[in-house]
């Protein structure tokens, strides 16, 4: 089994903190991974995103251009041009705090999250990119919240120990 899945959105919005923490727990369970991330030269307020493959045999290129199994999309630019290239039975993940109007295509799963206003309730907007992860999580059915507490764990280990249950927190409120 082969899964392609893009995160999208502004620079600063964890995208590629949520694609790589995919792909860690990717490794966790013994997958073949790629990670393969896209920004600008400005990085915060510019575009970002990331493709990442998990699967169960070798992976011939990182790269996730059309076919896509799951899209997450932080904001409007991101659907408009992500959208297109989500397959059909697809899966598609919108922060409805910044994308307002409704996504039109019916061959897809759309789930609408409050990302950033739940991530405001947590504390701390910066960690909308683990409410998307929840959203992930439930609908996808790919990983467990204990595969992403153990991931967090080793990535936040030592100085930023801290982070972790901000993190666990915002994950527990966007399921």
């Amino acid at each position: 089994m082969t899964t392609r899945i893009v995160c999208s959105g502004f620079g600063g919005q964890g995208i590629l903190t949520l694609g790589n923490v995919i792909a860690e727990i990717g490794l966790i369970q013994d997958k073949h991974v790629t990670w393969m991330p896209s920004y600008g030269a400005e990085m915060r307020g510019g575009t970002a995103n990331c493709s990442v493959i998990l699967s169960d045999k070798m992976i011939g290129s990182p790269m996730v251009q059309n076919n896509i199994d799951i899209l997450c999309a932080m904001n409007r630019p991101s659907v408009d041009k992500f959208l297109p290239r989500v397959k059909p039975g697809g899966l598609v993940l919108i922060n409805t705090s910044i994308v307002t109007d409704k996504i039109a295509r019916d061959d897809v799963k759309i789930i609408e999250l409050d990302a950033t206003n739940i991530a405001v309730k947590v504390g701390n907007a910066r960690v909308s990119n683990m409410v998307m992860l929840a959203g992930f999580v439930k609908e996808a059915g790919l990983f467990t919240l204990d595969e992403i507490t153990r991931v967090l764990e080793k990535r936040f280990a030592g100085r930023r120990a801290d982070l972790i249950p901000l993190n666990i927190e915002a994950i527990k409120l966007g399921m």
